[in-house]
């Protein structure tokens, strides 16, 4: 078969699907092909006129192809407005119909059918048809990004209602905590940081490791009955930028707190402070040192009595206790460290915490505390009483001082 027959066989097999614009370029590019001679040949196997071919060769052209490339008037084979109209572009109804299903509580009725299941684009689109709208759940997705909705997480962002007098305390704080600093006094913040499953369960975030060797976790986090959880306890020193973390094994009670505070001072903050004439404590409003924990401020006063020195306590109010500065200058610091580890032990977990720096000089020291820390002890009225307590006249149960008593 000769290139004339060939060139007719292709042209009669396309013909059909060819409109008037591609009909001349697909003659012009058999002939672009062909090169001398190429027109006359394609011409006698096509039928289409010479001037037709050269205007096709013209419009192969790079530079003609950028030009109308941009042009979809010239590539159109549909004219404009053609073809079936979206039922979503102009739809009040449908837009409204919509939003009453992602958002039924502001926008429609509190009892939609998607009030309490996962509003994906299929159920959605499902719904809807349901109630009389033809439309896609791609088209809807279209539609939800025009309406301002895009997926989101939750945000920690709530901390209850605020308390009238939350930033007066704050000010009460800051004022004690720069008076005690000016007078070379220790300030310390201290708080329990989220308890830990201790064995081979994952861990958030990710660590460096060869590609294709990620480290080997458990699938189920079941606590493990002979490792079980592990309580960390912290005292961070404003002043010096110094942490101690506790790490116990028992309960997270005040008596482990207290304890761990008088661990701090033995094993850092009275060679630190060898001239202390008190001690300023910075706390949560709730936990093992919450402000109304009894407890807890009967185990400071039996540290007060060892020390010789009063024990002063500022409560951050409640809903705020991510405003101490243990929270963002030592944890965090603790749980970056750690990311992607596994805890595989109680001794891993305080190496771990123990090699905890910063570029602004953080150095951590950690014990692990295998005391037994009971729960449930009841503080009776007369031992309550028994505590030597002077409280601030700007809300004492905030701000209070355990004094010591001599024996």
């Amino acid at each position: 078969m000769d290139i004339e027959s060939t060139i007719r066989e292709r042209y009669q097999n396309l013909e059909w699907a060819l409109d008037e614009r591609l009909r001349r370029l697909y003659a012009a590019a058999e002939a672009k092909v062909l090169g001398h001679g190429g027109i006359s040949i394609v011409q006698k196997a096509t039928g289409v006129a010479r001037g037709s071919i050269k205007q096709g060769l013209k419009e192969l052209l790079p530079s003609q192809r950028a030009v109308t490339s941009g042009d979809d008037s010239a590539r159109r084979v549909r004219r404009v407005g053609g073809g079936r109209k979206a039922s979503v572009k102009d739809d009040a109804q449908l837009l409204s119909a919509l939003e009453s299903l992602v958002e039924p509580l502001t926008r429609g009725d509190p009892e939609s059918p998607l009030r309490w299941t996962c509003k994906s684009l299929r159920q959605l689109e499902s719904e809807l048809r349901s109630q009389g709208y033809i439309v896609s759940h791609t088209s809807i997705g279209d539609l939800l990004k025009k309406l301002g909705y895009s997926l989101q997480g939750n945000r920690k962002t709530l901390e209850g209602g605020d308390h009238p007098d939350r930033n007066a305390q704050f000010e009460f704080i800051n004022a004690r905590a720069k008076d005690a600093i000016r007078n070379g006094q220790p300030v310390i913040s201290v708080d329990t940081k989220k308890k830990e499953l201790v064995g081979q369960y994952k861990n958030g975030g990710k660590e460096l490791r060869p590609k294709g060797e990620p480290e080997q976790v458990n699938v189920y986090d079941f606590v493990d009955k002979d490792l079980g959880r592990a309580n960390p306890y912290g005292v961070y020193d404003i002043t010096n930028n110094l942490g101690w973390v506790s790490v116990g094994t028992d309960h997270d009670t005040a008596s482990f707190a207290v304890a761990t505070i008088r661990r701090w001072w033995f094993g850092m903050g009275k060679e630190l402070y060898p001239d202390a004439r008190d001690l300023l404590i910075t706390a949560d409003g709730g936990g093992s040192n919450g402000s109304r924990v009894r407890l807890w401020k009967l185990e400071l006063q039996k540290l007060a009595n060892e020390l010789g020195i009063p024990i002063r306590v500022c409560h951050f109010p409640p809903g705020t206790s991510k405003w101490n500065k243990i929270e963002h200058r030592l944890f965090s610091y603790i749980s970056m460290n750690w990311r992607g580890k596994p805890l595989v032990s109680h001794e891993a977990i305080v190496n771990l915490i123990a090699a905890t720096t910063t570029r602004k000089g953080l150095k951590v020291r950690a014990e692990l505390d295998t005391g037994h820390y009971p729960k449930g002890i009841k503080v009776t009225e007369e031992e309550l009483k028994a505590v030597r307590i002077l409280r601030e006249d700007f809300h004492g149960e905030w701000n209070y001082s355990i004094m010591p008593i001599e024996s």
